[in-house]
């Protein structure tokens, strides 16, 4: 079958064919390019991804489940932050490998991004939004955390803190998008508060109850889960336990009738083994970060993993 157009009709097509494409273009040439964001660590880039949505280009330097205070800047990371718009870190010297230290050279200012520099406007810190634990007395001292417990992110209000934060510099960075930022929080604290109302229902039974750490990097979520350490394996943090620390450990545990000992996936279980021989207790393999067990994905997942598996031991006791 032969298929023809009335004259007006053909002289209309190529017109409207026009239109389109100019229409096209003009929308294009207008849409803002994506910023181009860089987080020290995974978890940080997950909150970035979840209030920036597709209005951002995000990537993490230090990989998920590694000890945080282990990382080692590369060559990579600099070519990451040369471009970069703005640069997540998590401050209180948990990325000193990458923010620099008295004795360690800033990468920050090795990757040459004039951007991203401290105090600039595509700095960003998210430790300056969260509740901080631990802050020595003096301000200052020689434990792995001599600024405050740098693990904040273990309880969801100072997730919902940073990622409010978040909204607001990238609506400063890109005032155009900063209403999608904020419709991008709203919906992030609306998700996080229908989590909390079921995390805070898988715990209840247990708050108050006893565990025993490998470092001190819980207690954030312990406190916003009401449970309680009553010390640590590694009384500093890597340097191996005396016979002594241990002996006085173990018998806290035992007048205390402690169960549980949390260790990251990234710490031996030799020594977590042996305490957990002498006292019956059970030691719980729980990442403390994304990436740190396979279908860990974002935010809300680590939660959903730990809490499940913190609760499926504390009913067995």
């Amino acid at each position: 079958m032969r298929i023809t157009y009335e004259p007006h009709l053909r002289r209309a097509l190529p017109l409207a064919l026009a239109l389109f494409i100019a229409a096209a273009l003009t929308e294009s040439a207008f849409a803002a390019p994506k910023l181009r964001i860089v987080a020290s660590t995974a978890d940080l880039a997950a909150l970035a991804a979840e209030v920036g949505g597709e209005r951002i280009e995000i990537e993490s330097l230090a990989p998920g489940g590694q000890d945080p205070h282990s990382v080692s800047a590369k060559p990579s990371y600099l070519l990451k932050m040369q471009h970069a718009d703005l640069l997540i870190v998590a401050g209180l010297q948990l990325d000193a490998w990458l923010v620099g230290s008295h004795h360690v050279q800033s990468a920050i200012s090795e990757s040459g991004n004039s951007r991203i520099q401290p105090g600039a406007s595509g700095y960003f810190e998210a430790s300056q939004y969260a509740e901080i634990l631990e802050v020595p007395a003096q301000g200052f001292s020689r434990d792995i955390h001599p600024l405050g417990n740098p693990h904040y992110l273990l309880d969801p209000e100072n997730g919902r803190r940073i990622a409010k934060a978040l909204a607001k510099k990238l609506g400063e960075l890109q005032p155009n998008d900063a209403s999608y930022f904020n419709d991008r929080f709203r919906g992030f604290e609306k998700r996080l508060s229908d989590s909390e109302s079921v995390w805070d229902a898988q715990i209840q039974p247990y708050r108050g109850r006893k565990v025993v750490t490998y470092r001190r990097s819980w207690s954030n979520f312990l406190k916003h889960f009401g449970l309680v350490s009553v010390g640590e394996i590694e009384p500093s943090p890597g340097i191996s336990p005396s016979h002594r620390h241990t002996t006085e450990l173990i018998n806290i545990m035992k007048g205390e009738n402690v169960k549980i000992i949390l260790v990251e996936p990234y710490f031996e279980l030799k020594t977590p083994d042996a305490i957990a021989r002498e006292t019956g207790a059970e030691i719980v393999v729980m990442p403390s970060s994304m990436g740190g067990e396979k279908g860990i994905t974002d935010y809300f997942t680590l939660f959903d993993y730990d809490l499940r598996l913190l609760t499926k031991e504390f009913k067995k006791i």
